[in-house]
């Protein structure tokens, strides 16, 4: 199960994910990202809950920074050591930007 939440302001969004960023979910995020990207300059995603991160949840997030590489920025922040460990292990740690 995964939940997704979204703060925005003006052109900066948040999004919030607790849960688990699998195959059976990365869709619902997938969907929701192509949704609200079309304005946003800063997007941030806030991992503090989020428990577990699958391939499948991996390739949304580099559609997302390939989105953002051309209007604005991504960050990553408040990741929990296991899905830290995912990023390292993949090398998404080196694309992404982990705060």
């Amino acid at each position: 199960m995964l939940n997704i939440n979204r703060e925005s302001n003006g052109t900066d969004l948040t999004i919030i994910l607790e849960g688990r960023l699998d195959t059976n979910t990365s869709p619902e995020l997938d969907t929701e990202l192509k949704s609200v990207l079309a304005d946003v300059k800063t997007l941030t995603f806030d991992m503090a809950n989020l428990a577990y991160i699958s391939s499948a949840g991996l390739r949304v997030l580099l559609s997302a920074q390939k989105v953002m590489n051309k209007q604005g920025s991504m960050t990553i922040k408040n990741v929990a050591p296991d899905v830290m460990e995912i990023f390292e292990v993949t090398g998404f740690s080196d694309i992404l930007t982990i705060e």
